[in-house]
């Protein structure tokens, strides 16, 4: 998928104040004396491994530095006695990696105004995308903007058909040279995947800013094949999957998101094939929409056991259990519903559903008791963070107001804390027969 748009500061936990460089045995004045003796690709490598590190506030001050440097060396009166009508577009080009950099970390800073300004800068300054992306060309920045262009719809296909071309034109001269090479068998990969997740980004902006035009879906389905065609990624079969649910096409949904599950789902977290923590929010809410709860679940407890302070990540467990339990929809009408959209086999539908009415009466209650559980978790990290999703917040609530009324009589531990949607009575939950549903992630 690409990038996601930021939009200020996303919703979630307000970020913390990165650690500031100033703090160290230096003193300030010594700090900037230091900083200025540095040269522009210095204070860059230091700028990007602040960013990567999660302290943009850190990078800013040296990637400003930075940018600063290069442009009062271009202008230089050794530079100005050149004089050739080029000598602006040189001189914009050497300041390329910095404005790059600059737009990244206003990225993660949560200022898009910002970041569009450096980033239109730097495509001023190579248009075509002529410079090499290790001198700071490339496609990035068009990509960015896709995200980041204000009127969307149209504008963004724009923006990522620019990008798309360039990156198009970077494969076939990788695919010209000794492709055996490892480097270059990488680099190849890396651009394979960059162009798919950005012929994914346009398949979005298709199926929302212009859904209404009418040749959305078949746009949209060629823009997809492309995708596959360039590189079969989880990612690029999650926007398959996507697309076919719009379509009512749910059993062929399906399919493809078990072939996506089976292509990571049992790798190491750390590997390049696994999705990032967004691409598995999203892709346990196709599976839930596709009816695959089981799946769907699988994916968000993976999820709480490396990040166990995701608010969305808890919520969409405790409905996703919630939907396990047989709440939250009719299950048989619903499966019915799929045979005729899909045109299932009348015998693998039935033994579906029959293999939804197995579950006992005491798994469905200890479903419903995890499903409170988990909801609560994220209702209470929903506070501690100062999370920006109150419609998040309200379906919750909504869900756990449900449960209390469909486990009236049933014992429960209290430790979740008191809600608003306790009892008024104010009648204390027990202790459930020692069970321990209190989620970690597992």
């Amino acid at each position: 998928m690409a990038k996601s748009r930021p939009s200020g500061r996303s919703k979630g936990p307000r970020r913390d104040a990165a650690k500031s460089i100033l703090n160290s045995t230096q003193g300030p004045r010594a700090k900037r004396k230091a900083q200025s003796a540095l040269s522009p690709t210095a204070l860059l490598t230091q700028a990007t491994d602040f960013l990567q590190t999660g302290q943009p506030d850190a990078a800013l001050p040296l990637a400003q530095r930075a940018l600063a440097l290069l442009q009062q060396l271009s202008s230089t009166p050794m530079s100005m006695s050149a004089g050739p009508p080029t000598q602006k577009k040189s001189t914009a080009r050497a300041s390329l990696p910095a404005l790059n950099l600059l737009g990244e970390i206003y990225i993660e800073l949560g200022d898009s105004e910002n970041a569009a300004s450096h980033f239109l800068e730097a495509i001023e300054a190579d248009p075509e995308g002529a410079v090499p992306q290790s001198e700071g060309g490339g496609a990035e920045r068009f990509l960015w903007m896709a995200q980041l262009c204000e009127e969307g719809g149209e504008d963004s296909i724009a923006w990522f058909e620019r990008g798309c071309q360039i990156l198009e034109r970077d494969i076939v001269e990788l695919e010209a040279r000794s492709p055996g090479r490892v480097e270059v068998k990488d680099l190849l990969e890396e651009k394979k995947r960059r162009l798919a997740a950005a012929l994914c980004g346009m398949v979005e902006v298709w199926m929302t800013d212009l859904s209404l035009h009418p040749n959305a879906e078949t746009t949209s389905t060629s823009l997809v094949a492309r995708a596959i065609n360039v590189s079969p990624t989880p990612s690029t079969l999650q926007t398959q999957a996507s697309l076919l649910l719009s379509q009512s096409n749910i059993l062929h949904a399906r399919s493809i998101l078990v072939q996506s599950l089976s292509l990571w789902q049992d790798l190491p977290e750390d590997h390049p094939d696994v999705p990032d923590f967004p691409s598995r929010i999203s892709l346990s809410r196709l599976l839930m929409e596709a009816r695959l709860e089981e799946q769907a679940m699988g994916v968000l407890e993976g999820l709480v056991a490396i990040e166990d302070g995701s608010v969305e990540g808890w919520y969409l467990g405790g409905w996703c259990a919630l939907l396990m339990a047989g709440m939250g929809r009719n299950t048989k009408a619903d499966r019915e519903d799929t045979r005729r959209e899909d045109g299932e086999n009348e015998e693998t539908a039935d033994k579906e559903v029959e293999s939804e009415e197995i579950r006992t009466e005491e798994e469905r209650r200890v479903l419903m008791l995890t499903s409170r559980e988990w909801l609560r978790n994220s209702l209470q990290l929903f506070e501690l963070q100062e999370y920006e999703d109150d419609r998040l917040r309200d379906h919750a609530l909504e869900l756990v107001e449900e449960l209390n009324r469909e486990l009236q009589g049933v014992e429960d531990d209290a430790e979740g804390g008191d809600w608003e949607d306790e009892d008024e009575d104010g009648d204390g939950e027990n202790d459930h027969e020692g069970q321990d549903l209190e989620m970690n992630g597992t």
